[in-house]
């Protein structure tokens, strides 16, 4: 499905065009019937004379009304403009013009209206006047084709020109992402919140779970349209009405991103390449506040210039904008920056989720230099570089590219040597990657924080194992298969539920040293009855149980290595001969107390060597 969105100033005949063409009227409020101009979007649909089904944005003219105009432009594969044969170019002829070049719309054509109330003369000067216009844009050279909605003189050849145009316009690419930048949200009386909007970057289908983004709310879909006609999957490129459960009408707003949960996080900055429109009447300066707009959605922002100290007009340069809320694009995209009153420039993202990066720093922009021109694996290579380890889809998705489509050059990267798998076997969709600067980063930040971990605890033989996973900031799996590369590397020991840096170990100051010399002197004294008022520091205790010690079986009952080693041989001694043992034959036969006896089954029990039947230990 595609979609052809119009163009041009105020009361030049697009939504008349647009009637006498569909049938359709596409100036839905009563306020645009009453004025008679368009404020907000339109739209409608028609068949072409070879049978394909097209899409039509209508978008308002008026100055006033540019940002509605710019949430209508940016999924369109035509862009039809329109100038009034009467009136000729005019400012907003040209703004939108502006505005489409920056948004690099691939296909176009000119109908000129209002045929009727002009003589052929004039006709011609505006055609040509039209075509000088258009030279210095992305549809210079486009068709142009006089036409008046009254008499619908020219109205079939416009319709055969259009055809003739999408014919070679690929059909928009299903990357298995899809977004739906709203554009509209309403309620139906008993069937709820609907939204609409130009779906792109994959397919959605009857009861799937989405995301609204940027507010991160949680809906189904429980009804799709395209054109009034229900349908089970909408495609990538057609024009999508989603009748959602779970949300409220209130809760939505033009500007929200519905996709699918998990893949697109909204952001507060992004980088961009971003052009300067030629006639602006002077330089555009750093930390110039803006108004960003993409897909359907602005936000207020600020341009910060990183590779100059203003954009003069015309030219191009690389930039970063600070937007005051977050928005959900997408790398790739394209947008547009204005002021108050007037279009400044526009460009493509080349980044999101971004921080903040030093002006005029040269491997700044190198990397953006090649985010935005670099090849597949290169792309794939800065993805990675700037989040590892990360899932090997996760990468291509960050890398603009489907995993099906990215899959060979991962592999290729990965047999070059140029990034790494973490774990064993091939390199599959869910296996994470790291590039050879993510691994080192990344083994460094471990190392760091082992190190202070020691510092600060120096009697602990290792961090937690968990404590170090969510300080690195990895799930489960990455972090066990990083932990083994780190191992396998040298950087790192593992112990029962720590770890520890590879030269890190335990030594005791002289004071502590005669502390534990002490306490297993008074443990050996006493071995089946050893004291429990001589305890040591917590950590120091820790120290001994896992160096094996002691062992300690109950809250205040620790016991020396060797001398509960000989306890289990001999309650085990005694279950084999006699069948059994109870808690006072325990006591009788180490000559200590219950509180002992007791302590030692209990834990006999908990380790799986004993178990309690009624008031007797058998062996399990």
């Amino acid at each position: 499905m595609l979609v052809v969105g119009t163009a041009g100033h105020v009361d030049h005949g697009k939504s008349a065009l647009i009637k006498a063409l569909t049938g359709i009227d596409p100036d839905r409020l009563q306020e645009e019937k009453d004025r008679g101009m368009t404020i907000d979007l339109g739209f409608a649909w028609l068949k072409l004379p070879s049978g394909r089904e097209v899409s039509i944005v209508d978008v308002p003219g008026h100055e006033r009304f540019i940002k509605n105009m710019l949430a209508g432009v940016g999924g369109i594969d035509l862009a039809l403009l329109v100038v009034a044969a009467d009136e000729g170019v005019m400012p907003q002829t040209r703004e939108h013009l502006a505005i489409l070049d920056l948004l690099q719309v691939k296909s176009g054509l000119v109908a000129i209206t209002k045929k009727d109330l002009v003589d052929d003369e004039w006709l011609e000067l505006v055609t040509a006047d039209v075509e000088d216009v258009l030279k210095p844009t992305c549809l210079a050279g486009v068709p142009l084709v006089a036409v008046s909605s009254v008499t619908r003189e020219g109205l079939p050849q416009l319709l055969q020109l259009m055809d003739r145009r999408l014919e070679t316009t690929a059909e928009r690419p299903d990357l298995g992402r899809p977004r739906l930048p709203v554009d509209r949200v309403f309620t139906i009386s008993g069937f709820g919140t609907v939204v609409t909007g130009t779906l792109i970057d994959g397919h959605l289908s009857l009861g799937q779970e989405v995301e609204i983004l940027p507010k991160g709310l949680k809906a189904r879909i429980r009804g799709l349209q395209t054109h009034k006609h229900k349908v089970e999957q909408a495609l990538p490129g057609s024009r999508v009405a989603a009748n959602l459960t779970g949300v409220a009408r209130e809760d939505l707003a033009r500007g929200d991103v519905l996709t699918l949960p998990g893949w697109l996080r909204p952001t507060a900055a992004v980088d961009v390449h971003l052009r300067a429109l030629g006639d602006l009447p002077r330089p555009l300066a750093h930390n110039t506040l803006v108004s960003f707009h993409t897909g359907s959605s602005e936000a207020p922002g600020r341009v910060r210039l990183l590779d100059r100290e203003e954009l003069a007009p015309g030219e191009s340069g690389w930039a970063q904008i600070k937007l005051e809320s977050p928005l959900a694009p997408a790398k790739g995209d394209h947008f547009i920056i204005r002021s108050p009153n007037e279009t400044l420039g526009g460009g493509r993202i080349v980044a999101c989720q971004v921080r903040r990066h030093r002006r005029f720093h040269q491997p700044t922009l190198q990397g953006l230099d090649l985010a935005e021109r670099g090849s597949p694996q290169e792309l794939l290579l800065l993805a990675l570089d700037e989040k590892s380890p990360c899932a090997a889809s996760e990468a291509a998705r960050a890398s603009g590219a489907p995993w099906k489509e990215a899959r060979a050059s991962v592999q290729e990267l990965v047999s070059k040597g140029l990034a790494e798998t973490l774990g064993t076997g091939p390199v599959e969709a869910d296996t994470y990657l790291v590039s050879p600067p993510g691994w080192s980063r990344l083994r460094v930040q471990a190392e760091a924080l082992l190190l202070d971990y020691h510092r600060r605890f120096p009697l602990r033989p290792g961090m937690p194992r968990e404590e170090l996973k969510s300080r690195l900031g990895l799930p489960p799996r990455p972090l066990a298969e990083a932990l083994v590369k780190l191992a396998r590397d040298g950087a790192i020991a593992e112990g029962k539920g720590w770890v520890r840096h590879a030269q890190h170990t335990v030594r005791l100051d002289r004071v502590r040293e005669a502390l534990v010399q002490s306490y297993l002197a008074s443990l050996q004294a006493n071995p089946y009855s050893p004291p429990s008022d001589q305890a040591l520091e917590p950590d120091l205790l820790n120290l001994l149980i896992d160096e094996s010690r002691v062992i300690k079986v109950a809250e205040g009952v620790v016991f020396e290595a060797q001398a509960y080693q000989q306890m289990v041989e001999r309650v085990v001694e005694h279950i084999r001969s006699h069948g059994q043992i109870t808690v006072a034959e325990v006591r009788d036969l180490f000559n200590s107390s219950r509180k002992y006896a007791l302590a030692l089954l209990e834990h006999l029990d908990q380790e799986k060597v004993t178990q309690r039947i009624g008031d007797q230990r058998v062996l399990r």
